[in-house]
């Protein structure tokens, strides 16, 4: 997981490590020329005498290197490249590096400080508050909304074959763990696969699935859904709709009155993390068309690069919900900052 960007990030430590000890080597010699640290101090405040080792002890100790802004372009330069490399979209590249050159410009570090450190670790912090900056609790929502109506209408939106009917079963099996019943609702009309797909997903979960035919209008078998789950007091409808990217307007017509017939209360948008950034701009277009009220990325188990992850919420403005890390119903992972940082940064 994410072993291209963690090499990329690592080697770029390294070489900032080693640009530093060049530095470091210069600043040494010049320290040698200076006049102040030859020279013995003649008294301190008491009126004693301070020797030549105390006084290094002060400069080499004490005295602190500011970071200039020719330094901070240098990393930024080759960071920005690591970044976009790894399928970190574009203006979420722009607002790390902005981010990253307002907190290093000026910043005073001591004399063994390294800046590598410094430079990573406020990377870390950077993307980090990114990653939370719209924070949403799946579960929690899902625990309050049933105390003011049953059943919720979720409903998953995104392109065939990026896992999304799988997705759909494995929140069915979570929803279920949590003691919620749940119903299926095969709104991807447009392939007969679709639909055989999710009954079987139902009958490994032994979850009853709602169909009509294929080609027949995805909002009216949703509705029935609804209308089946609210006659057998189920708490949840997840939804399939259909995700035909060449028939665009076809397509966000459906979801339009999907959504106008079907009232959901959250949908979701499903791609996959290794798209890199075919599935934020995917994300962006479901969003800009219909609205989406967050993301779910599946096969992040295969992801190298982890761009997808960092750019999705911000892009769309909408929380990552879970991730994807395997075809087994509990390779599910509920979203958390923390858990990818550690695996983006590692050993760094």
């Amino acid at each position: 997981m994410f072993k291209f960007l963690k090499e990329k990030l690592s080697a770029f430590k390294k070489k900032l490590e080693k640009r530093e000890e060049e530095i470091e080597k210069k600043k040494v010699e010049e320290r040698k020329e200076e006049k102040e640290v030859r020279e013995e101090v003649k008294e301190e405040r008491e009126g004693k005498k301070v020797g030549l080792l105390s006084k290094i002890k002060t400069f080499v100790v004490e005295r602190e290197i500011v970071i200039d802004e020719k330094q901070v372009e240098d990393i930024l330069e080759d960071l920005e490249i690591i970044l976009l490399e790894s399928d970190v979209a574009f203006e979420v590249v722009e607002e790390i590096a902005a981010k990253l050159k307002e907190r290093l410009v000026g910043r005073r570090r001591k004399i063994g400080e390294k800046l590598s450190d410094i430079v990573i670790n406020e990377l870390k912090t950077i993307i980090q508050e990114i990653l939370d900056a719209n924070r949403f609790d799946f579960d929690e929502f899902v625990q309050t909304r049933l105390r003011e109506k049953r059943p919720l209408n979720i409903i998953f939106v995104g392109v065939n074959g990026t896992g999304k009917t799988t997705t759909i079963a494995k929140i069915a099996k979570r929803l279920m763990d949590f003691g919620y019943s749940v119903v299926l609702a095969a709104g991807d009309t447009f392939r007969a696969g679709a639909i055989e797909q999710l009954e079987e997903h139902g009958r490994r979960l032994g979850v009853k699935v709602i169909k009509h035919k294929p080609g027949a209008d995805p909002a009216a078998v949703i509705y029935d859904a609804i209308k089946h789950a609210e006659s057998k007091g189920i708490d949840v409808v997840l939804a399939d709709t259909a995700g035909r990217m060449h028939t665009k307007k076809n397509l966000i017509d459906q979801l339009e009155k999907i959504k106008r017939v079907t009232k959901p209360d959250l949908t979701i948008f499903v791609d996959e993390s290794i798209a890199g950034n075919d599935a934020v701009e995917r994300a962006r277009m479901f969003n800009e068309a219909v609205g989406i009220d967050g993301s779910i990325l599946t096969k992040i188990d295969a992801d190298p690069k982890g761009g997808t992850a960092i750019s999705i919420s911000y892009v769309t403005g909408r929380p990552v919900l879970f991730l994807g890390t395997g075809q087994e119903y509990d390779d599910l992972v509920k979203f958390d900052s923390k858990w990818l940082i550690d695996r983006i940064f590692g050993d760094i």
